[in-house]
């Protein structure tokens, strides 16, 4: 659990304002996630395997394209992979006001 404390000298809307932040911060990765997700399921759909089996089992020379579709493909798994880490972390957050 992630306990974020605020405080403020004055009476104010200070907490919505991070809630606010935070949950656009959400919505910016879901919507990135939600791309990334297409992206693999394009390739998945291409090669007519799943990215696990990707991971495992294939090299550059496997894929059409080569090192091109390797490493794209490769470097979104990546970028899903914090994507995921990063708003689990933000959803976790528990706000603590004095």
């Amino acid at each position: 659990m992630i306990r974020l404390r605020i405080q403020s000298d004055v009476r104010d809307n200070t907490l919505d304002i991070v809630k606010g932040a935070i949950a656009a911060e959400i919505t910016r990765l879901e919507i990135g996630l939600h791309r990334t997700e297409q992206q693999i399921a394009a390739y998945e759909s291409r090669y007519a395997v799943t990215s696990d089996t990707f991971q495992r089992e294939f090299v550059a020379e496997d894929l059409a394209e080569g090192d091109r579709d390797y490493i794209e493909w490769a470097g979104e798994l990546k970028v899903r992979e914090r994507i995921v880490a990063d708003l689990e972390k933000l959803r976790a957050i528990e706000y603590v006001a004095n």
